[in-house]
């Protein structure tokens, strides 16, 4: 879930105007108009094309804007210098031989040169009315909404809502253009609606709101509360032609969803993107029964302390910054580390601790048993490096799938970590795309759906499925995904450290011994808490893994060196016989591209890329909703999904598989000896085990790829 708002995924210069946090007393120095004419100009930066800030001379102030940012006035600090107004943005120029702006430098990001390229570009930026709402709902219950309506656009238009519970008050002009800068040009009047229990709006917030009964009318739910405030803003926004799509990415996704299920007749799209369906299956809170402590200690204490957002930090016993490996490490079970955190137990962390298996609790949050029929079309967005969200999405496509008869189910997938298709760049931490996907995403297939379905537009053409393929860097489109010429196909897990594409005949293991006292991390350290300004949270799934590789209590395989391409699109599987000397374990099981030494860009030089991973917690080998010990010694079948991947190994690449037992702290760790509750876990619980990994006749350890033929 996106648990800051979507804004962070921009520069403080796009964004600065929305909220002026920074005022300054700007003493301005008169700069001449001619003068001012010499920094006019687009300024690119090289490293990132899509990455554009333009400069121009209007009623003889100079103006920067962007794709993204209203046009604003900067204020002179001195001949070269000048200051955005209203803030504590620094723009500084430098000028070539003649006297004209070459390059330019904003405070927030002083690393990035962004250089002259041409002649300043002016873009369209609509005018918009702002309106505020208490919107009633069935139960007398009322929500809080900003509506902002286009003055310079004749009507009547659609109405483009997202609920969230992230906060509504900022939403205004600059806030549209910024956040969603295809659609608020294209003409909508938006509504961002506060969820119940959050910020302005009344009732109670309940953590993913469990589906209520829909024949009860007095019931409500995410459902009930998106058809009354459609049905009110229908009848109540003037200038509206009647139709409402309804966007939102990761918790606003889930929301998104909720408005397919049961809709008001007027909802005539959705797009959920990074919506979590199933937060114990996996996403968010649990992947296959291994809780996220990180996760569900920051952002509940986040969400629920009230009913905005509070500020979470690790710090030791003197106060200072903590590494959140040494601070949860420190505090043992998650029930200790709730008890350190000076709050109250709150509802969701009460939540976790009374309900660790998936009871009927989960179950009813659990959205997929809802999808049984496609109610409206439905642009389903997700990211391969989804850090919180990668499950929910793959899981809302494939349940709608199979009831496409009108063919309006809609998949888009990209190399994307959690919400970042709202970025434009072409570069995710070292990896550089070649090109700006999100941008692409958002004007080619996101613009053009809602157009389609809310204006009657032509040019949506998307089939089924559109995914930017890694390795090759290029968009793909299927009639279905995966496509029908992916064929799983086994790759064993052999003896000596190696993999093999032929079962193998002979037995062997690998084993290797897991401390919990000595857990591996899942990235590098300090890992700082989830959302702080500082923390690496949002790229550690691209992060190299050589930190960990050379660990004694990680189990590696490889391939030879590819001799040529190897496509792989679909689902990947893992299909491991283990067993541990303990009565509970933890499997992490990692498919790698290690890049060779020589490769052309010197930073992924020997780099280990996670291109699919997932844990899986051994006492739910017999159900979810069935907690049992396992026999130490005896091996047992791990069979679970590591989700989709579209990606070429390159020839001269490594494939690698790894295999591991904790990745603290961000999963709790397994005290590897079977407790009712591994939450409530004592000190003396946690013991070392050895893990073994068997492969030979009967037991052959493998991961199932989708191999697709070769071109």
């Amino acid at each position: 879930m996106i648990r800051r708002p979507i804004f962070l995924f921009f520069t403080i210069s796009t964004l600065v105007l929305l909220f002026f946090a920074c005022p300054l007393l700007i003493v301005a120095q008169k700069v001449p108009a001619a003068n001012l004419d010499s920094f006019a100009g687009e300024y690119t930066d090289p490293a990132d094309g899509a990455s554009r800030y333009s400069f121009y001379v209007q009623a003889e102030q100079l103006i920067i804007e962007s794709s993204r940012m209203v046009p604003a006035e900067l204020k002179p600090a001195s001949s070269t210098v000048f200051n955005l107004a209203g803030s504590n943005l620094k723009v500084t120029f430098t000028l070539d031989p003649s006297g004209n702006g070459a390059s330019v430098t904003l405070s927030d990001s002083p690393n990035t040169v962004y250089l002259r390229t041409g002649p300043p570009v002016h873009h369209v930026f609509h005018d918009y009315v702002r309106t505020e709402a208490m919107i009633p709902m069935r139960d007398g219950v009322k929500l809080h909404a900003v509506i902002l309506a286009p003055s310079d656009i004749p009507g009547p238009l659609p109405i483009l809502m997202q609920r969230t519970p992230y906060g509504v008050d900022p939403t205004s002009r600059a806030w549209f253009f910024a956040m969603r800068p295809e659609l608020a040009r294209a003409g909508y009047i938006y509504v961002g609606e506060d969820i119940r229990g959050r910020y302005e709006s009344q009732g109670k917030f309940v953590m993913m709101r469990p589906l209520a009964d829909h024949q009860d009318h007095r019931k409500t739910d995410e459902s009930t509360d998106t058809f009354d405030t459609v049905a009110w803003l229908i009848k109540n926004v003037a200038g509206n032609n009647g139709r409402v799509g309804v966007v939102g990415t990761s918790y606003p996704g889930f929301l998104a969803m909720m408005a397919g299920i049961d809709p008001h007749p007027a909802v005539k799209a959705i797009s959920p993107q990074a919506p979590m369906i199933d937060v114990w299956i996996g996403d968010d809170f649990f992947h296959n029964g291994a809780f996220r402590q990180t996760y569900g200690y920051d952002y509940v204490l986040g969400m629920e302390s009230n009913k905005q957002q509070t500020t979470v930090s690790y710090v030791d016993a003197r106060g200072n910054p903590a590494d959140g490996f040494d601070f949860f490490l420190s505090r043992g079970s998650f029930l200790a580390g709730v008890k350190q955190s000076g709050s109250n137990i709150l509802p969701t962390w009460k939540l976790f601790l009374d309900h660790p298996a998936y009871d009927s609790t989960w179950r009813a949050r659990g959205v997929e048993y809802a999808l049984n029929q496609v109610t409206v079309p439905t642009l389903t967005v997700g990211g391969y490096y989804d850090q919180e969200d990668m499950w929910g999405p793959q899981e809302e496509y494939a349940k709608l799938e199979p009831h496409n008869a009108d063919h309006d189910n809609f998949l888009v997938l990209g190399p994307w970590r959690h919400g970042y298709w709202a970025s434009s760049s072409r570069r995710l931490g070292n990896l550089d795309y070649g090109q700006p996907i999100g941008l692409e995403f958002r004007e080619q297939i996101e613009a053009k759906f809602f157009a389609h379905y809310l204006k009657d537009e032509p040019g949506f053409n998307l089939e089924n499925t559109a995914s930017f393929q890694t390795g090759s860097n290029t968009w793909r489109y299927y009639s279905q995904f995966p496509p029908s010429a992916s064929r799983p196909t086994a790759l064993h897990l052999a003896g000596g450290g190696l993999l093999n594409w032929q079962s193998p005949t002979a037995s062997a293991s690998t084993s290797y011994v897991s401390d919990p006292a000595n857990p591996v991390p899942y990235r590098h350290r300090p890992i700082q808490p989830t959302y702080s300004p500082s923390s690496e949270w949002f790229n550690w799934l691209i992060e190299d893994q050589r930190f960990v590789t050379g660990r004694k209590d990680v189990a590696v395989w490889r391939l030879p060196p590819l001799d040529h391409d190897l496509t792989l699109t679909g689902e990947v599987v893992a299909d491991i016989f283990a067993a541990t000397t303990g009565s509970d374990n933890d499997l992490v099981v990692k498919l790698i591209d290690q890049y060779p030494d020589d490769d052309p860009d010197s930073r992924m030089r020997g780099y280990q890329l996670i291109t699919n991973a997932e844990i899986f917690r051994g006492r739910y080998l017999s159900g979810f909703d069935h907690p049992s010990a396992l026999k130490p010694g005896a091996p047992s079948e791990y069979k679970f999904s590591l989700h989709s991947v579209d990606h070429v190994f390159r020839a001269g690449h490594t494939l690698m598989v790894e295999v591991q037992s904790t990745w603290f702290p961000l999963y709790d760790r397994n005290p590897q000896s079977f407790v009712p509750n591994i939450m409530k876990a004592k000190p003396s619980d946690y013991h070392a085990a050895t893990t073994t990994i068997f492969s030979g006749p009967g037991s052959e350890s493998s991961l199932l790829l989708p191999v697709m033929p070769a071109p």
